[in-house]
């Protein structure tokens, strides 16, 4: 799977994911993107945005995202606290499909 790493999420975490194609915004040069551009961007080469931006619920239309996205819920974003929530997020992955945002915690 094609992961896109949000511009807040450390791109340590991708050590998590080695089954993954994984990539950092800043990586695909999408660093100045605003979320409803890079969501758009993502679509077409990602299969899956990940991110702590917890408003991003609120900031889009969520019956209308061009790409899965799952939100990470953490008391920060460091590498560390991001870790132990890869199991949720594989088990996340198994049932994507388009127009969902899928939170763990």
């Amino acid at each position: 799977m094609r992961i896109l790493l949000d511009h807040c999420v450390p791109k340590r975490l991708r050590r998590v994911f080695p089954q993954h194609e994984v990539k950092t915004a800043r990586e695909m040069g999408w660093g100045g993107l605003s979320n409803g551009k890079l969501l758009a961007e993502a679509a077409r080469s990602f299969d899956v945005v990940l991110t702590v931006d917890q408003n991003i619920k609120h900031q889009q239309n969520l019956e209308r995202l061009p790409i899965p996205i799952i939100v990470l819920i953490a008391a920060d974003n460091r590498f560390d606290t991001l870790a132990p929530l890869a199991g949720k997020v594989e088990a996340a992955l198994q049932i994507l499909t388009l127009q969902i945002l899928i939170e763990i915690s």
